[in-house]
């Protein structure tokens, strides 16, 4: 998973400089991180936890910015969204909506920023 995210880190730093500031792993070990932060220019961070077996979020923490969260994932508990078991958290946790994010995560990243900068910018 380390060079996974490590790919992850290049790909925010190099396409997505403008917003985000600084990358590091959280939790885990140093070769086998649980997930990696993103912080961004609002002082806000996304987080990114992948597993091998296909299992993501995408979690854009900012409640002390705009009172909101962001989130992608595809924990099956929500049978009723047609895009199940994929969805998105869409500035609260109660708010729950359909998921087209790719699960292929270098592009899921692009996707997560690009919504990010749309808001930031």
């Amino acid at each position: 998973m380390l060079a996974l995210y490590q790919g992850l880190v290049e790909l925010a730093k190099k396409e997505f400089g403008a917003i985000v500031t600084r990358a590091f792993f959280i939790g885990g070990t140093s070769i086998n991180p649980n997930k990696l932060r993103l912080k961004l220019i609002d002082n806000s961070f996304i987080d990114i936890w992948l597993s091998n077996d296909g299992d993501y979020a995408y979690h854009w923490e900012q409640r002390r910015q705009s009172g909101r969260i962001y989130r992608w994932d595809n924990a099956p508990h929500y049978p009723h969204i047609t895009t199940f078991p994929h969805h998105f958290h869409n500035g609260d946790e109660h708010t729950v909506d359909e998921s087209h994010l790719s699960t292929t995560p270098e592009t899921a990243l692009r996707e997560v920023l690009t919504f990010a900068q749309q808001k930031l910018l």
